[in-house]
């Protein structure tokens, strides 16, 4: 830290976070934990209008805005809107899968290369964005009482460690979201601002409107076998809590019974 940054450390205030991505899974825990933690929460989607956003606005007070996270236009103006109406970003989570339904399960020589772009562009690329204006934001943040101005955290998926096959365009993604992660880690964090890579080894297993947990190509959970939101919430809520001196930057999550 530089001299003038430890100088303008201050004690913690209330904290300010956006989810970037509007899913009833790992963005609507995350927006249901954080409010419930004392933070002022905004979450971002294409189409703001989803039940799940509105049931969230309703229940836990959290700020709905409409967004295309692939478009640099876009991005710019959502950060403007949030700053407006919440205050100064401490949490930023980037919760784009980014496949477009098509390319799932294409071989390489099957892949439409339009929606492997749009894949590499919904994913990788809208990190790049809103990781970029979220990082301007808080290099601006007072240091807290942990040593930080500010957590951005990227959720990522296996393809992030390993390619599997017919899964091209999503490893592509992935990796390149990592090494996305890497970059702004080692160029942020020693200017206090922690960066964290999440890839979840798993099949993640909502709630559904019946109680149950599932997933809507794997199944109904039984006995943990699928990663819960609500878990990777509470991890995200602990990311961003740590001090300084133990940043952890890549997490992987997966259930206990997970073969790797």
């Amino acid at each position: 830290m530089t001299q003038s940054e430890n100088r303008d450390t201050q004690p913690s205030v209330q904290d300010v976070a956006l989810i970037v991505g509007g899913g009833p899974g790992i963005s609507a825990s995350c927006a249901r934990l954080f409010a419930e933690d004392g933070m002022r929460v905004g979450m971002a989607a294409r189409n703001p209008d989803k039940a799940v956003m509105l049931d969230l606005e309703k229940t836990h007070g959290v700020r709905r805005y409409a967004c295309d996270a692939s478009e640099p236009a876009s991005v710019e103006q959502l950060f403007k809107h949030v700053v407006r109406d919440l205050g100064s970003l401490t949490l930023l989570v980037h919760n784009i899968d980014g496949r477009v339904p098509g390319i799932v399960g294409k071989k390489i020589t099957e892949a439409d290369p339009g929606m492997a772009f749009d894949t590499l562009r919904n994913s990788a690329f809208s990190a790049f964005l809103v990781g970029q204006q979220a990082a301007q934001l808080m290099l601006e943040n007072n240091l807290n009482a942990n040593g930080a101005k500010g957590t951005i955290i990227f959720t990522n998926a296996s393809a992030a460690l390993k390619g599997f096959p017919s899964s091209g365009a999503f490893a592509m993604a992935c990796h390149a979201k990592s090494g996305l992660a890497q970059s702004m880690a080692r160029e942020l964090m020693p200017r206090g601002i922690h960066i964290a890579n999440v890839p979840i080894d798993a099949a993640i297993g909502w709630t559904q409107e019946d109680g149950t947990r599932g997933h809507r190509r794997a199944g109904t959970a039984v006995d943990d076998n699928m990663a819960d939101p609500a878990q990777i919430a509470d991890t995200y809520l602990h990311l961003h809590r740590q001090h300084r001196s133990t940043w952890a930057f890549e997490v992987v999550l997966r259930p206990w019974i997970e073969k790797w």
